[in-house]
């Protein structure tokens, strides 16, 4: 059984993907860039320097990377960025009964730390996680391992303890590559067979994790329930 829980935030907690991703192609589309869908799914899961690397190859000779990311921000602060997105289905319920256990949990999102928590506390999340980790914290973005064991030395959980929620293949790479085991709930893309495989189940929801949550997860001590996140 497991001791901890580690999420991912964008598709997976909240609903914010396709807003993200409509956003820049927009950006692109307003400033004659051909970025298709396909081209902007590689760096879903991925932080902001390995985005800027792939993105800014193709805006080459247009716009800079940063030029393009701040009209994405506009886009997204005259919509449902500045409200909060819309929560997944199962989330809260998934997060109260691990609450309900003390089983601790902790956020590992390729997001910049202030915007997750932002993101958290706009979505009536943030209370349920005692460590909150940022792409910016770590040197290796997803699907390198480092965010996730940096999740799990904030909780104080040995890594082989941890199952990692993700959306994204790059997440679910970089979780098992800290020693850690996955569920994945595809939200954008569906994940290949291989990276299936590896999982520890593939849901088409969180609300399909909640009867598997007694057998997953050990009853943890009272005492982590009133832990704050990092």
């Amino acid at each position: 059984m497991y001791k901890a829980a580690i999420f991912d935030l964008d598709g997976l907690l909240i609903d914010s993907e396709r807003t993200i991703r409509d956003a820049w192609l927009e950006v692109a589309r307003r400033n004659h860039v051909a970025l298709t869908e396909a081209e902007y799914l590689q760096v879903v899961g991925r932080n902001e320097a390995d985005s800027k690397l792939i993105l800014g190859e193709i805006f080459r000779g247009k716009f800079s990377f940063e030029e393009a990311r701040a009209g994405v921000e506009i886009l997204l602060a005259e919509g449902d960025a500045a409200r909060g997105y819309e929560v997944k289905p199962g989330a809260v319920a998934l997060l109260t009964r691990l609450r309900a256990r003390a089983v601790p949990c902790g956020v590992a999102s390729s997001t910049r730390k202030t915007e997750v928590r932002r993101r958290l506390e706009l979505s009536v999340l943030l209370s349920f996680f005692g460590a909150i980790c940022g792409g910016d914290e770590v040197a290796n973005g997803k699907p390198s391992p480092d965010l996730f064991l940096l999740a799990s030395e904030r909780l104080g959980i040995e890594p082989e303890d941890c199952l990692v929620f993700e959306d994204s293949e790059h997440g679910v790479i970089g979780a098992v590559a800290a020693g850690m085991s996955a569920v994945v709930v595809p939200d954008l893309k569906t994940p290949n067979a291989g990276v299936r495989a590896s999982c520890v189940a593939v849901l088409a929801s969180l609300d399909q994790a909640l009867p598997l949550c007694d057998a997953w997860f050990a009853a943890g001590d009272a005492a982590s329930r009133s832990s704050s996140a990092d």
